[in-house]
């Protein structure tokens, strides 16, 4: 599997737990208290899986090639798209944090910072997502010559296998698998 094709596979993953934080608001907008450690989880997965360990792949070997190799187009499209959207999702779930944290000091009204914050991350991220498996990894792959693409594939190979040597993948796909089973 080339890089492309994982990070695609790892999208689907980062989707399934989208639909998880969705209906985990969803149940606090019905009045349930919040399952703090289902959060905590979430939160859990979204950085540790979706940002250092997706993204990070993105950032360091995918995104790095297009910006350094694709001119003003390619330049344009990762520093002012790409990375400006994870560094927005990166915020929402900063700010998802210290609402939670609110709430567990009796801030009832903080329920409205943990919902809004978590659903403004769902969006941006299905959206985020459509642009990358639609758009920008086909740019990158069309574009980029065959020996950076290979680079790219060996590095990301790389990093996946360190990754599985320490049972990354693993962990938060349990996590998610976890999660599913209370919420869908």
């Amino acid at each position: 599997m080339n890089s492309i094709e994982l990070m695609v596979k790892e999208h689907d993953n980062i989707l399934r737990m989208l639909r998880v934080v969705r209906n985990a608001c969803f149940n606090v907008l019905k009045g349930e208290e919040i399952k703090f450690d289902d959060f905590d989880n979430m939160i859990d997965f979204i950085k540790g899986y979706a940002d250092e360990h997706h993204h990070g792949k993105e950032e360091k070997f995918l995104f790095k090639e297009m910006e350094q190799n694709l001119g003003k187009l390619g330049q344009n499209l990762i520093t002012h798209g790409m990375l400006v959207e994870h560094d927005y999702g990166r915020f929402h779930v900063q700010e998802l944090k210290a609402a939670l944290q609110r709430v567990k000091e009796g801030d009832e009204e903080s329920k409205l910072d943990v919902i809004s914050n978590a659903i403004g991350y769902t969006s941006l991220l299905e959206r985020h997502i459509t642009k990358e498996n639609n758009a920008v990894y086909n740019f990158g792959e069309k574009n980029l010559p065959e020996e950076i693409m290979d680079r790219v594939n060996k590095l990301s190979e790389e990093f996946e296998k360190s990754a599985e040597e320490k049972g990354i993948q693993k962990y938060y796909l349990d996590i998610l698998n976890e999660l599913e089973r209370k919420y869908l």
